[in-house]
């Protein structure tokens, strides 16, 4: 089989290479001209993934060309950062071969337009690609992948064949997929679990331990419920891979950026500060964004993600956030309330 990947950050590398383990001929899609030389020539991804050879036996090469990446592929994986993919998919649109699977392994939720991935591509694809579109989250850091590490994920698409298909292609013995059909679900759990990183991130920044970490994380998986059901998702999905297992990898992982970006604002310095040091994108600083917007839109009550969001864009200190949280009016507990 070849596979065409456009995007060639930590988590592109790493699938790329999971799909070269298979015996797959792999083709990747990579932005910067020195990842691309170093991909092809040092058979390393020293950018976005250093220390991680690609070794002899893979068939894996990198490409700068959009029409080459796609060209005579029988399967598309789309990698990059969610707020470049409607630019990158709309050029990549025309190259698309007929009738190939299509895998978004991309989080995000748009900033201006507040659609989700799955809602970009149907945008700006041709409707020949739409019964192939599918989708793969799930707790993964790139790195752990990339050294074989057991791991395991959640494919989802509305057509059971096509999601079939795609768990077939990516399971290996040390990466393991489950299928869903609930695409929404799954995208949700994927995207906002990061904004609930970087609360976890700012709280262990401030001193405070597995007690506020815990709260953080239940309250956390609410808010993603919450929001995700009212946009229509099945709320038994968050209790999965793409939920609460993305969510608990993200949140107590040493590998999270947004988990860093958070821990760092607990220390109390500024988000320019923090961004300005990092090569890698922390998917949940433009995410949080999109969920103070959408929670708006939808009159969905999202507090702790409202609080991150009023930490990284009004400068509101994490101290102060963790009062207003703490001082809100008491509730029944229920599971998405």
């Amino acid at each position: 089989m070849k596979i065409g990947v456009i995007g060639a950050g930590s988590w592109g590398t790493a699938l790329a290479l999971l799909l070269a383990d298979k015996g797959y001929e792999v083709e990747i899609w990579a932005y910067e001209k020195e990842c691309v030389d170093a991909i092809n020539k040092e058979r390393e991804n020293a950018l976005f993934l250093p220390d991680i050879p690609i070794e002899p036996k893979h068939q894996l090469r990198a490409t700068n060309d959009l029409q080459e990446v796609c060209a005579k592929k029988e399967l598309i994986v789309s990698v990059t950062p969610s707020h470049v993919t409607r630019a990158v998919m709309s050029q990549a649109a025309e190259f698309l071969p007929d009738s190939v699977p299509i895998v978004n392994a991309t989080k995000g939720i748009e900033n201006d337009s507040l659609a989700t991935i799955s809602e970009v591509l149907v945008e700006v694809l041709p409707i020949r690609c739409h019964p192939y579109l599918a989708y793969l989250s799930g707790p993964t850091f790139a790195r752990e992948l990339a050294t074989r590490e057991p791991s395991a994920a959640v494919v989802a698409s509305f057509s059971e064949r096509l999601a079939m298909q795609v768990q077939h292609v990516f399971s290996h013995d040390y990466f393991r997929t489950y299928r869903s059909n609930d695409v929404i679900g799954v995208e949700m759990g994927g995207s906002i679990k990061n904004v609930i990183a970087i609360a976890v991130g700012a709280a262990a920044g401030m001193g405070f331990g597995n007690n506020t970490r815990a709260a953080l994380i239940t309250r956390g998986l609410a808010e993603i419920s919450r929001m995700a059901v009212t946009r229509g998702a099945n709320p038994l999905t968050l209790a999965g891979l793409a939920g609460m297992g993305d969510l608990v990898l993200t949140c107590n992982g040493d590998l999270s950026r947004n988990r860093r970006v958070g821990y760092e604002l607990g220390q109390g310095r500024s988000l320019s500060e923090i961004l300005g040091e990092m090569k890698m994108v922390a998917e949940g600083v433009k995410t949080a964004s999109s969920v103070h917007d959408l929670a708006d839109k939808l009159e969905t009550e999202m507090p702790i993600c409202e609080q991150v969001y009023l930490a990284l864009y009004e400068d509101k200190t994490a101290k102060n956030a963790v009062i207003d949280l703490m001082a809100r009016e008491l509730k029944r507990e229920s599971f998405g309330t």
